[in-house]
């Protein structure tokens, strides 16, 4: 397959965890629970699926977006 056709490395650098709490319920608009960015280990605690995309979007913000070798 041709370099240009292969799908892009998947790099630490852009990977987190994440860990849902009991109680949420995506269908009922509850999303709780914690993020951690595993290349740094920033981590918070969200309370809503609105947090939980703010802070991947900071971190990803930092990352270089230059391609893995």
């Amino acid at each position: 397959m041709p370099a240009a056709d292969r799908p892009s490395p998947l790099s630490v650098q852009r990977a987190f965890v994440v860990q849902f709490r009991l109680e949420t319920d995506l269908a009922q608009g509850r999303c709780a629970g914690r993020v951690e960015h595993v290349a740094s280990g920033q981590a918070m605690l969200f309370d809503t699926l609105e947090e939980l995309t703010a802070f991947i979007t900071c971190v990803l913000a930092q990352v270089p977006r230059q391609p893995m070798e």
